[in-house]
Protein backbone atom coordinates (compact mmCIF):
# COMPACT_ATOMS: atom_id res chain seq x y z
CA UNK A 1 0.00 0.00 0.00
CA UNK A 2 0.70 3.79 -0.77
CA UNK A 3 2.70 5.58 1.92
CA UNK A 4 0.14 8.18 0.37
CA UNK A 5 0.27 12.21 -0.29
CA UNK A 6 1.22 14.09 3.06
CA UNK A 7 2.50 17.54 3.48
CA UNK A 8 5.12 18.77 6.50
CA UNK A 9 5.49 22.39 7.65
CA UNK A 10 8.69 23.49 9.27
CA UNK A 11 9.66 26.94 10.66
CA UNK A 12 13.64 28.15 11.43
CA UNK A 13 13.71 31.38 13.46
CA UNK A 14 15.81 34.08 12.43
CA UNK A 15 19.75 32.48 13.21
CA UNK A 16 18.95 28.97 13.23
CA UNK A 17 22.02 27.25 10.87
CA UNK A 18 19.30 24.84 9.25
CA UNK A 19 17.10 27.65 8.06
CA UNK A 20 20.12 28.75 5.08
CA UNK A 21 20.44 24.97 4.51
CA UNK A 22 16.74 24.82 3.42
CA UNK A 23 17.06 27.12 0.58
CA UNK A 24 19.26 24.93 -1.24
CA UNK A 25 18.21 21.62 -2.86
CA UNK A 26 18.50 18.89 -1.64
CA UNK A 27 21.11 15.32 -2.24
CA UNK A 28 19.71 12.61 -0.36
CA UNK A 29 16.91 10.09 -0.84
CA UNK A 30 15.72 12.78 -3.54
CA UNK A 31 17.65 14.95 -5.83
CA UNK A 32 16.01 18.60 -6.50
CA UNK A 33 16.14 21.10 -8.91
CA UNK A 34 15.13 24.53 -8.08
CA UNK A 35 12.16 25.30 -10.97
CA UNK A 36 11.04 28.87 -8.97
CA UNK A 37 12.26 31.95 -7.45
CA UNK A 38 11.33 35.05 -6.31
CA UNK A 39 11.44 38.02 -8.94
CA UNK A 40 14.00 39.58 -6.70
CA UNK A 41 16.51 37.02 -6.54
CA UNK A 42 19.12 36.26 -9.28
CA UNK A 43 17.42 34.83 -12.01
CA UNK A 44 20.43 32.68 -13.31
CA UNK A 45 20.64 30.90 -9.50
CA UNK A 46 20.21 27.39 -9.58
CA UNK A 47 21.43 26.41 -6.38
CA UNK A 48 20.19 29.31 -4.23
CA UNK A 49 17.00 31.17 -3.35
CA UNK A 50 17.31 34.08 -0.49
CA UNK A 51 13.22 34.53 -0.53
CA UNK A 52 10.19 32.21 -1.77
CA UNK A 53 11.56 29.23 -3.88
CA UNK A 54 10.09 25.93 -5.28
CA UNK A 55 11.82 22.77 -5.67
CA UNK A 56 10.84 19.82 -7.39
CA UNK A 57 12.35 16.64 -7.53
CA UNK A 58 14.88 15.40 -10.47
CA UNK A 59 15.90 12.20 -9.19
CA UNK A 60 14.71 10.42 -6.09
CA UNK A 61 11.65 7.90 -5.67
CA UNK A 62 8.30 10.09 -5.22
CA UNK A 63 5.56 9.91 -6.81
CA UNK A 64 5.16 13.38 -6.32
CA UNK A 65 7.31 15.87 -5.21
CA UNK A 66 7.06 19.83 -4.57
CA UNK A 67 9.27 21.82 -1.39
CA UNK A 68 8.27 25.86 -1.44
CA UNK A 69 10.79 27.96 1.30
CA UNK A 70 10.42 31.20 1.78
CA UNK A 71 11.42 33.97 4.33
CA UNK A 72 9.48 36.18 6.11
CA UNK A 73 10.14 39.99 6.89
CA UNK A 74 11.18 38.80 10.94
CA UNK A 75 14.05 36.35 9.48
CA UNK A 76 11.95 32.91 9.80
CA UNK A 77 12.26 30.07 6.83
CA UNK A 78 9.17 28.39 6.62
CA UNK A 79 9.17 25.24 4.21
CA UNK A 80 6.01 23.47 3.11
CA UNK A 81 6.96 19.53 1.34
CA UNK A 82 4.16 18.00 -0.02
CA UNK A 83 5.11 14.21 -1.34
CA UNK A 84 4.02 10.86 -2.16
CA UNK A 85 5.73 7.44 -2.46
CA UNK A 86 3.92 4.20 -3.48
CA UNK A 87 5.36 1.88 -1.43
CA UNK A 88 3.27 -1.54 -2.40
CA UNK A 89 2.37 -3.54 0.94
CA UNK A 90 5.14 -1.81 3.46
CA UNK A 91 3.56 1.35 3.06
CA UNK A 92 2.97 1.58 6.52
CA UNK A 93 6.21 0.37 7.70
CA UNK A 94 8.24 3.57 5.71
CA UNK A 95 5.80 5.85 6.33
CA UNK A 96 7.51 7.07 10.01
CA UNK A 97 10.94 6.70 8.29
CA UNK A 98 10.00 8.52 5.01
CA UNK A 99 8.45 11.52 7.10
CA UNK A 100 11.11 11.67 9.76
CA UNK A 101 13.64 12.07 6.62
CA UNK A 102 11.88 14.36 4.96
CA UNK A 103 11.51 16.59 7.62
CA UNK A 104 14.90 16.12 9.12
CA UNK A 105 17.24 16.20 6.42
CA UNK A 106 20.66 14.16 6.06
CA UNK A 107 24.03 15.76 5.36
CA UNK A 108 24.23 16.80 1.59
CA UNK A 109 25.23 13.45 -0.20
CA UNK A 110 24.25 11.15 2.28
CA UNK A 111 21.28 8.45 2.73
CA UNK A 112 18.98 7.38 6.15
CA UNK A 113 20.40 4.38 7.66
CA UNK A 114 17.10 2.70 6.61
CA UNK A 115 17.37 3.88 2.35
CA UNK A 116 19.56 1.59 0.11
CA UNK A 117 23.22 2.92 -0.72
CA UNK A 118 22.00 4.16 -4.22
CA UNK A 119 18.87 6.62 -4.66
CA UNK A 120 15.90 4.53 -6.08
CA UNK A 121 13.39 5.83 -8.29
CA UNK A 122 9.63 5.48 -7.75
CA UNK A 123 9.37 2.16 -10.53
CA UNK A 124 12.29 0.22 -8.47
CA UNK A 125 10.71 1.01 -5.06
CA UNK A 126 7.23 0.01 -6.41
CA UNK A 127 9.00 -2.98 -8.14
CA UNK A 128 10.47 -3.60 -4.46
CA UNK A 129 7.69 -3.49 -2.56
CA UNK A 130 6.15 -5.86 -4.58
CA UNK A 131 9.29 -8.33 -4.82
CA UNK A 132 9.05 -8.55 -0.93
CA UNK A 133 5.19 -9.15 -0.95
CA UNK A 134 5.79 -12.13 -3.49
CA UNK A 135 8.73 -13.38 -0.64
CA UNK A 136 6.13 -13.32 1.76
CA UNK A 137 4.20 -15.58 -0.30
CA UNK A 138 6.89 -17.49 -1.37
CA UNK A 139 7.59 -18.44 2.55
CA UNK A 140 4.29 -19.31 3.34
CA UNK A 141 3.99 -21.72 1.00
CA UNK A 142 7.21 -23.12 1.77
CA UNK A 143 7.15 -23.48 5.45
CA UNK A 144 3.34 -25.06 5.66
CA UNK A 145 3.92 -28.31 5.19
CA UNK A 146 7.17 -28.81 7.62
CA UNK A 147 4.50 -27.26 10.45
CA UNK A 148 1.58 -29.31 9.83
CA UNK A 149 2.77 -32.13 8.86
CA UNK A 150 3.23 -34.21 12.69
CA UNK A 151 -0.84 -32.26 12.92
CA UNK A 152 -1.82 -34.17 9.04
CA UNK A 153 0.10 -37.61 10.05
CA UNK A 154 -1.77 -38.25 13.41
CA UNK A 155 -5.18 -37.33 11.62
CA UNK A 156 -4.07 -40.04 8.84
CA UNK A 157 -2.53 -42.25 11.21
CA UNK A 158 0.47 -41.96 9.72
CA UNK A 159 4.14 -43.02 12.24
CA UNK A 160 7.10 -41.31 11.80
CA UNK A 161 8.98 -43.55 8.82
CA UNK A 162 6.28 -42.13 6.82
CA UNK A 163 6.61 -38.79 7.92
CA UNK A 164 10.13 -38.93 7.09
CA UNK A 165 9.47 -40.11 3.42
CA UNK A 166 6.87 -37.77 2.86
CA UNK A 167 9.49 -34.98 3.58
CA UNK A 168 12.04 -36.37 1.28
CA UNK A 169 9.54 -36.34 -1.54
CA UNK A 170 8.34 -32.75 -0.64
CA UNK A 171 12.07 -31.53 -1.17
CA UNK A 172 12.68 -33.67 -3.93
CA UNK A 173 9.85 -32.06 -6.03
CA UNK A 174 12.82 -29.09 -6.37
CA UNK A 175 13.10 -30.82 -9.49
CA UNK A 176 9.61 -29.40 -11.14
CA UNK A 177 10.98 -26.61 -10.97
CA UNK A 178 13.36 -26.27 -13.39
CA UNK A 179 11.39 -25.76 -16.57
CA UNK A 180 10.24 -22.28 -14.65
CA UNK A 181 13.81 -21.28 -14.35
CA UNK A 182 14.10 -22.25 -17.96
CA UNK A 183 11.45 -20.21 -18.96
CA UNK A 184 12.43 -17.04 -17.22
CA UNK A 185 15.09 -17.06 -19.59
CA UNK A 186 12.76 -17.57 -23.06
CA UNK A 187 9.62 -16.00 -21.91
CA UNK A 188 10.33 -13.42 -19.32
CA UNK A 189 10.54 -12.79 -15.90
CA UNK A 190 7.29 -11.74 -15.16
CA UNK A 191 5.56 -14.02 -17.04
CA UNK A 192 7.28 -17.23 -14.96
CA UNK A 193 6.95 -15.16 -11.85
CA UNK A 194 2.87 -14.78 -12.52
CA UNK A 195 2.72 -18.67 -13.53
CA UNK A 196 4.26 -19.78 -10.05
CA UNK A 197 2.80 -16.95 -7.74
CA UNK A 198 -0.75 -18.25 -9.10
CA UNK A 199 -0.07 -21.75 -8.67
CA UNK A 200 2.21 -22.22 -5.78
CA UNK A 201 -0.88 -20.84 -2.90
CA UNK A 202 -3.48 -22.60 -5.31
CA UNK A 203 -1.90 -26.13 -5.65
CA UNK A 204 -0.77 -25.56 -1.63
CA UNK A 205 -4.32 -24.94 0.01
CA UNK A 206 -5.27 -27.94 -2.19
CA UNK A 207 -4.33 -29.79 0.58
CA UNK A 208 -7.23 -28.95 2.83
CA UNK A 209 -9.38 -31.38 0.08
CA UNK A 210 -6.29 -34.57 0.71
CA UNK A 211 -8.45 -37.28 1.59
CA UNK A 212 -5.16 -39.12 2.64
CA UNK A 213 -1.49 -38.27 3.59
CA UNK A 214 -0.34 -39.40 0.05
CA UNK A 215 -2.59 -37.06 -2.02
CA UNK A 216 -1.18 -34.45 0.44
CA UNK A 217 2.11 -35.22 0.26
CA UNK A 218 1.54 -34.66 -3.21
CA UNK A 219 0.11 -31.52 -3.55
CA UNK A 220 2.49 -29.98 -1.06
CA UNK A 221 5.74 -31.67 -3.53
CA UNK A 222 4.41 -29.63 -6.33
CA UNK A 223 3.25 -26.31 -4.19
CA UNK A 224 6.20 -26.26 -2.29
CA UNK A 225 8.72 -26.19 -5.17
CA UNK A 226 6.73 -23.61 -7.22
CA UNK A 227 7.28 -21.58 -4.12
CA UNK A 228 10.82 -21.76 -4.34
CA UNK A 229 10.43 -20.88 -7.97
CA UNK A 230 8.65 -17.98 -6.82
CA UNK A 231 12.04 -17.01 -4.20
CA UNK A 232 14.41 -17.70 -6.65
CA UNK A 233 12.73 -15.82 -10.11
CA UNK A 234 12.34 -12.46 -7.86
CA UNK A 235 15.70 -12.61 -6.94
CA UNK A 236 16.58 -12.49 -10.59
CA UNK A 237 14.19 -9.50 -10.92
CA UNK A 238 15.74 -7.89 -8.23
CA UNK A 239 19.18 -8.21 -9.26
CA UNK A 240 18.40 -6.45 -12.27
CA UNK A 241 16.24 -3.81 -11.52
CA UNK A 242 17.99 -1.96 -8.82
CA UNK A 243 21.35 -0.30 -8.85
CA UNK A 244 24.58 -1.66 -9.06
CA UNK A 245 25.22 -0.32 -5.20
CA UNK A 246 22.01 -1.96 -3.82
CA UNK A 247 21.75 -5.12 -5.16
CA UNK A 248 22.95 -7.01 -1.59
CA UNK A 249 20.60 -4.60 0.11
CA UNK A 250 17.51 -5.79 -1.99
CA UNK A 251 18.48 -9.42 -1.20
CA UNK A 252 18.13 -8.31 2.70
CA UNK A 253 15.09 -7.00 2.39
CA UNK A 254 13.82 -9.50 0.64
CA UNK A 255 15.23 -12.13 3.09
CA UNK A 256 13.47 -10.33 5.71
CA UNK A 257 9.89 -10.40 4.19
CA UNK A 258 10.44 -14.18 3.67
CA UNK A 259 10.76 -14.44 7.38
CA UNK A 260 7.78 -12.38 8.14
CA UNK A 261 6.02 -14.91 5.66
CA UNK A 262 7.52 -18.18 7.65
CA UNK A 263 6.19 -16.27 10.39
CA UNK A 264 2.93 -15.98 9.42
CA UNK A 265 2.57 -19.80 8.72
CA UNK A 266 4.00 -20.32 12.35
CA UNK A 267 0.90 -17.63 13.67
CA UNK A 268 -1.61 -19.48 11.76
CA UNK A 269 -0.87 -23.09 13.35
CA UNK A 270 -3.02 -22.63 16.17
CA UNK A 271 -6.05 -23.53 13.33
CA UNK A 272 -4.78 -26.99 13.77
CA UNK A 273 -6.18 -27.17 17.19
CA UNK A 274 -9.73 -26.90 16.38
CA UNK A 275 -10.19 -30.27 16.25
CA UNK A 276 -8.49 -33.74 14.46
CA UNK A 277 -8.62 -32.24 11.03
CA UNK A 278 -7.85 -28.69 12.26
CA UNK A 279 -4.51 -28.46 10.46
CA UNK A 280 -7.08 -28.38 6.89
CA UNK A 281 -7.86 -24.51 8.06
CA UNK A 282 -4.19 -23.66 7.75
CA UNK A 283 -3.98 -24.84 4.04
CA UNK A 284 -6.75 -22.18 3.26
CA UNK A 285 -4.89 -19.33 4.74
CA UNK A 286 -2.72 -20.07 1.81
CA UNK A 287 -5.38 -18.86 -0.54
CA UNK A 288 -5.16 -15.38 0.51
CA UNK A 289 -1.38 -15.21 -1.18
CA UNK A 290 -4.08 -14.86 -4.36
CA UNK A 291 -3.98 -11.51 -3.57
CA UNK A 292 -0.39 -10.72 -4.08
CA UNK A 293 -0.45 -12.90 -7.20
CA UNK A 294 -3.58 -10.41 -8.30
CA UNK A 295 -1.41 -7.34 -7.42
CA UNK A 296 1.55 -8.64 -9.38
CA UNK A 297 -0.67 -9.11 -12.65
CA UNK A 298 -1.83 -5.77 -12.15
CA UNK A 299 1.66 -4.08 -11.19
CA UNK A 300 4.69 -6.01 -12.03
CA UNK A 301 6.73 -5.07 -15.04
CA UNK A 302 8.90 -6.96 -16.72
CA UNK A 303 12.44 -6.03 -16.04
CA UNK A 304 14.59 -3.17 -18.10
CA UNK A 305 16.96 -5.81 -19.18
CA UNK A 306 15.51 -8.51 -20.26
CA UNK A 307 13.51 -6.06 -22.46
CA UNK A 308 16.75 -5.11 -24.08
CA UNK A 309 18.10 -6.78 -26.84
CA UNK A 310 19.99 -9.94 -25.62
CA UNK A 311 21.11 -12.84 -26.45
CA UNK A 312 18.71 -15.28 -25.53
CA UNK A 313 20.04 -18.57 -25.81
CA UNK A 314 23.17 -18.94 -23.76
CA UNK A 315 25.32 -21.10 -21.49
CA UNK A 316 25.87 -21.13 -18.29
CA UNK A 317 29.43 -20.25 -17.37
CA UNK A 318 30.76 -23.87 -15.88
CA UNK A 319 33.58 -22.44 -13.75
CA UNK A 320 31.54 -20.03 -11.86
CA UNK A 321 28.70 -22.20 -11.70
CA UNK A 322 31.08 -24.62 -10.11
CA UNK A 323 32.59 -22.71 -7.57
CA UNK A 324 28.90 -21.47 -6.48
CA UNK A 325 27.46 -24.73 -6.19
CA UNK A 326 30.59 -25.48 -4.23
CA UNK A 327 29.19 -22.38 -1.65
CA UNK A 328 26.04 -23.50 -1.55
CA UNK A 329 26.78 -26.93 -0.69
CA UNK A 330 29.25 -26.13 1.85
CA UNK A 331 26.96 -23.68 2.97
CA UNK A 332 23.71 -25.54 3.55
CA UNK A 333 25.26 -29.00 4.31
CA UNK A 334 25.48 -27.30 8.07
CA UNK A 335 22.76 -25.13 8.06
CA UNK A 336 19.93 -27.12 7.41
CA UNK A 337 20.76 -30.14 9.73
CA UNK A 338 21.25 -27.39 12.51
CA UNK A 339 17.79 -25.69 11.98
CA UNK A 340 15.89 -28.80 12.02
CA UNK A 341 17.51 -30.70 15.01
CA UNK A 342 18.22 -27.49 16.85
CA UNK A 343 14.47 -28.01 18.63
CA UNK A 344 15.27 -31.78 19.09
CA UNK A 345 18.52 -31.00 20.93
CA UNK A 346 16.67 -28.41 23.47
CA UNK A 347 14.17 -30.99 24.03
CA UNK A 348 16.49 -33.81 24.87
CA UNK A 349 19.79 -32.75 25.31
CA UNK A 350 18.63 -29.43 27.74
CA UNK A 351 15.23 -30.42 28.95
CA UNK A 352 13.53 -27.07 27.68
CA UNK A 353 9.77 -27.11 27.26
CA UNK A 354 7.73 -26.32 24.43
CA UNK A 355 7.38 -22.87 25.56
CA UNK A 356 10.93 -22.14 26.06
CA UNK A 357 11.89 -23.77 22.80
CA UNK A 358 9.74 -21.22 21.89
CA UNK A 359 10.86 -18.07 23.77
CA UNK A 360 14.63 -19.47 23.16
CA UNK A 361 14.29 -19.26 19.53
CA UNK A 362 12.62 -15.91 19.28
CA UNK A 363 15.09 -14.35 21.32
CA UNK A 364 18.07 -15.61 19.39
CA UNK A 365 16.54 -15.79 16.15
CA UNK A 366 15.71 -12.64 15.72
CA UNK A 367 18.57 -10.84 15.70
CA UNK A 368 19.35 -12.62 12.34
CA UNK A 369 17.04 -9.76 10.93
CA UNK A 370 19.49 -7.05 11.85
CA UNK A 371 22.03 -8.70 10.40
CA UNK A 372 20.49 -9.25 7.25
CA UNK A 373 19.97 -5.02 6.85
CA UNK A 374 23.90 -4.96 8.25
CA UNK A 375 24.82 -7.67 6.04
CA UNK A 376 23.24 -6.47 2.72
CA UNK A 377 24.58 -2.45 3.34
CA UNK A 378 27.89 -4.01 4.32
CA UNK A 379 27.92 -6.51 1.20
CA UNK A 380 27.41 -3.25 -1.61
CA UNK A 381 29.91 -0.60 0.57
CA UNK A 382 33.03 -3.05 1.34
CA UNK A 383 32.08 -5.46 -1.04
CA UNK A 384 30.83 -9.42 -1.21
CA UNK A 385 33.99 -11.59 -0.25
CA UNK A 386 35.37 -9.28 2.50
CA UNK A 387 31.87 -9.84 4.40
CA UNK A 388 31.60 -13.65 3.58
CA UNK A 389 35.43 -14.12 5.04
CA UNK A 390 34.96 -11.73 7.93
CA UNK A 391 30.93 -13.42 8.92
CA UNK A 392 30.43 -16.81 7.65
CA UNK A 393 33.31 -18.74 10.02
CA UNK A 394 32.57 -17.05 13.13
CA UNK A 395 28.74 -17.82 12.46
CA UNK A 396 29.85 -20.80 11.60
CA UNK A 397 31.49 -21.19 15.24
CA UNK A 398 28.34 -19.76 16.63
CA UNK A 399 26.37 -22.49 15.75
CA UNK A 400 28.70 -25.28 16.51
CA UNK A 401 28.75 -24.40 20.09
CA UNK A 402 25.13 -23.59 20.39
CA UNK A 403 25.51 -27.68 20.53
CA UNK A 404 28.21 -28.13 22.91
CA UNK A 405 27.46 -25.40 25.75
CA UNK A 406 24.54 -24.92 27.78
CA UNK A 407 23.13 -22.37 29.82
CA UNK A 408 23.40 -18.60 28.99
CA UNK A 409 26.76 -19.39 26.68
CA UNK A 410 24.57 -22.09 24.24
CA UNK A 411 21.55 -18.31 24.03
CA UNK A 412 24.98 -16.46 23.33
CA UNK A 413 26.36 -18.98 20.71
CA UNK A 414 23.16 -18.99 19.30
CA UNK A 415 22.62 -15.44 19.44
CA UNK A 416 26.10 -14.14 17.81
CA UNK A 417 25.58 -17.70 15.24
CA UNK A 418 22.06 -15.98 14.12
CA UNK A 419 23.38 -12.37 13.60
CA UNK A 420 26.36 -13.01 11.73
CA UNK A 421 24.51 -15.68 9.80
CA UNK A 422 22.48 -13.11 8.44
CA UNK A 423 25.68 -10.34 7.65
CA UNK A 424 26.90 -13.16 5.48
CA UNK A 425 23.81 -14.06 3.91
CA UNK A 426 22.84 -11.00 1.48
CA UNK A 427 26.45 -11.44 0.17
CA UNK A 428 26.73 -15.23 -0.34
CA UNK A 429 23.21 -14.76 -1.92
CA UNK A 430 23.32 -11.72 -4.24
CA UNK A 431 26.41 -13.90 -6.17
CA UNK A 432 23.86 -16.13 -7.47
CA UNK A 433 22.32 -14.14 -10.03
CA UNK A 434 25.32 -11.41 -10.40
CA UNK A 435 27.82 -13.76 -12.05
CA UNK A 436 25.64 -15.09 -14.79
CA UNK A 437 24.20 -13.39 -18.19
CA UNK A 438 20.98 -12.47 -18.88
CA UNK A 439 20.02 -14.99 -20.77
CA UNK A 440 20.84 -17.03 -17.93
CA UNK A 441 20.41 -15.83 -15.31
CA UNK A 442 17.25 -17.74 -14.35
CA UNK A 443 18.61 -21.36 -15.31
CA UNK A 444 21.67 -20.33 -13.18
CA UNK A 445 19.59 -19.44 -9.99
CA UNK A 446 17.37 -21.89 -10.35
CA UNK A 447 19.88 -24.73 -10.84
CA UNK A 448 21.63 -22.99 -7.65
CA UNK A 449 18.37 -23.15 -5.77
CA UNK A 450 18.56 -27.33 -6.57
CA UNK A 451 21.89 -27.59 -5.71
CA UNK A 452 21.99 -25.93 -2.06
CA UNK A 453 18.19 -28.10 -1.59
CA UNK A 454 19.52 -31.11 -2.13
CA UNK A 455 22.96 -30.31 0.11
CA UNK A 456 21.00 -29.54 2.63
CA UNK A 457 19.31 -33.43 2.37
CA UNK A 458 22.85 -34.70 2.08
CA UNK A 459 23.44 -32.74 5.70
CA UNK A 460 20.28 -33.81 7.01
CA UNK A 461 20.56 -37.46 6.09
CA UNK A 462 24.81 -37.57 7.49
CA UNK A 463 23.89 -35.63 10.76
CA UNK A 464 20.30 -38.15 11.60
CA UNK A 465 23.14 -41.29 10.66
CA UNK A 466 25.97 -40.02 12.57
CA UNK A 467 23.72 -39.05 15.92
CA UNK A 468 22.54 -42.61 15.67
CA UNK A 469 25.53 -44.11 15.42
CA UNK A 470 26.59 -42.13 19.03
CA UNK A 471 28.03 -38.67 17.92
CA UNK A 472 27.24 -36.09 20.30
CA UNK A 473 25.35 -32.90 18.24
CA UNK A 474 28.60 -30.59 19.10
CA UNK A 475 30.90 -33.11 17.10
CA UNK A 476 28.33 -34.02 14.10
CA UNK A 477 27.87 -29.61 14.25
CA UNK A 478 31.71 -29.34 13.84
CA UNK A 479 32.40 -31.82 11.21
CA UNK A 480 29.52 -30.05 8.78
CA UNK A 481 30.80 -26.73 9.87
CA UNK A 482 34.11 -27.71 7.78
CA UNK A 483 31.65 -26.89 4.77
CA UNK A 484 31.84 -23.46 5.65
CA UNK A 485 35.19 -23.16 5.62
CA UNK A 486 35.41 -24.33 2.31
CA UNK A 487 32.53 -21.90 1.28
CA UNK A 488 34.96 -19.44 2.39
CA UNK A 489 37.91 -20.63 0.69
CA UNK A 490 35.84 -20.66 -2.51
CA UNK A 491 34.46 -17.18 -2.57
CA UNK A 492 37.91 -16.07 -3.07
CA UNK A 493 37.87 -17.32 -6.48
CA UNK A 494 35.03 -15.26 -7.63
CA UNK A 495 35.34 -11.63 -8.94
CA UNK A 496 34.07 -8.98 -6.99
CA UNK A 497 31.19 -7.35 -7.65
CA UNK A 498 30.16 -4.88 -5.89
CA UNK A 499 29.83 -1.45 -7.33
CA UNK A 500 29.63 -2.97 -10.51
CA UNK A 501 26.62 -3.27 -13.19
CA UNK A 502 25.85 -6.48 -14.11
CA UNK A 503 26.67 -5.83 -17.82
CA UNK A 504 30.66 -5.04 -16.62
CA UNK A 505 29.79 -8.84 -15.10
CA UNK A 506 29.11 -10.63 -18.10
CA UNK A 507 31.00 -9.87 -21.14
CA UNK A 508 27.72 -11.38 -23.36
CA UNK A 509 25.81 -8.38 -21.91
Amino acid sequence: MPVGQRTLRTTWPAGDPRGPAALTPREDVVAEVLVANDPSDDPQSTTHASSDAVFRQAHGPFTQWERRVSTSPDGQIHEITSYGIEVPWFGWLYALAVAHTVRHRPPHGSMPWWAPPDRLDARTVRVLGLLAAAAMASAFTNTLFTQTVAFAADDFGVGNTGIGVAGSLVRAGIIITIPLAVAGDRIGRRRAVLIAAWSAPTITALGALAPNFGLLVATQAIGRPLGLAVDFLIAVIAAEEMPRNSRAHAVGLLALANGLGAGIAVAALPLADLGDAGWRWVYVVALIWLAVAVDLTRRLPETQRFVRPHVRRTTIDRSRFAVLAAIAVGVNVLVAPASFFQNGYLDDERGYSASLIAVFTLCTATPAAVGLMIGGRAADSSGRRRVIAGALPFAAAGVVASFAVGGPAMWGATFLGGLLGGIAYPAIAVYRTELFPTGARARASGLLTLVALVAGIVGLLSAGVLLDAGWSHGRVMALLALGQLLAVMMVWALPETAHRELEDLNDID
